[in-house]
């Protein structure tokens, strides 16, 4: 069975002795209910892991850490999903799958047809919400660099920003598939995968992409909800681009 995986946001050093943060000494002692002497990993998003052992003193929890490991869990390429901004809770599913999907970064995209609106303080809590979705699924996954979760954006803006590899939209009047796009970038290393939200992009959005550059794709004959569209994609492009390996 994996051991507990933690994320410590601090320096970490083979053989030092370090406290735990209050929250990741709640989830470990209160939570998982872990024992003292229990082995566990931290990590702290800078590259590697550190095996470790619980030491627990009261209400203070200890990480006595052993030698660095430099595993790393990352794809062959950098992945960024660009994902329309669904209705609800939907994203916390979107971000949480991407992780373990292997994606570097998530881009939400305050669509011309997003339900949801976010603004003021309402945005800056969900994208923290977000944020420890990220660090959770890491933990969760083996992997060791956190997932990069923007705040939301019109697509423009995001369009704007210069281009980080080949950038393909999802839709399903496109001519050329998924396959077909990638066929044709032999040893592609930098891919940016577009979704729209529940309606879809609109034509004035798929107009502004193309004069950007950004190619449309078809995948399959039906139609994905667009919690399920980026996440097909990933997994299908990282499969096509052997990215996996």
């Amino acid at each position: 069975m994996p051991l507990p995986r933690f994320f410590c946001d601090t320096p970490l050093s083979a053989g030092a002795r370090l406290p735990l943060p209050d929250t990741l000494a709640h989830h470990a002692v209160r939570v998982l209910r872990l024992r003292d002497g229990a082995a566990i990993v931290l990590f702290n998003g800078q590259g590697g892991e550190y095996a470790a052992t619980l030491e627990i003193d009261g209400k203070s929890a200890w990480a006595q850490l052993g030698a660095h490991d430099p595993r790393e869990a990352e794809l062959a390429g950098h992945l960024t999903l660009v994902q329309g901004l669904p209705s609800g809770d939907k994203m916390d599913w979107v971000v949480e799958k991407a992780v373990e999907l292997g994606a570097r970064r998530v881009v939400p995209i305050q669509a011309q047809r997003s339900v949801l609106q976010l603004s003021g303080a309402r945005l800056d809590k969900r994208v923290a919400h977000w944020a420890r979705i990220a660090l959770a699924a890491s933990e969760q996954c083996g992997r060791n660099q956190l997932m990069r979760v923007d705040a939301p954006m019109p697509l423009a803006a995001w369009l704007e920003q210069p281009a980080d590899g080949l950038r393909l939209l999802c839709h399903p009047e496109a001519g050329p598939s998924l396959a077909d796009a990638l066929s044709a970038q032999p040893g592609l290393r930098r891919l940016c995968l577009l979704v729209g939200p529940e309606g879809g992009w609109s034509d004035a959005e798929l107009a502004l992409a193309a004069r950007h550059g950004v190619q449309a794709v078809r995948y399959g004959p039906r139609i994905l909800r667009t919690e399920t569209a980026g996440l097909a994609l990933m997994a299908s492009a990282t499969a096509l681009l052997e990215w996996q390996e």
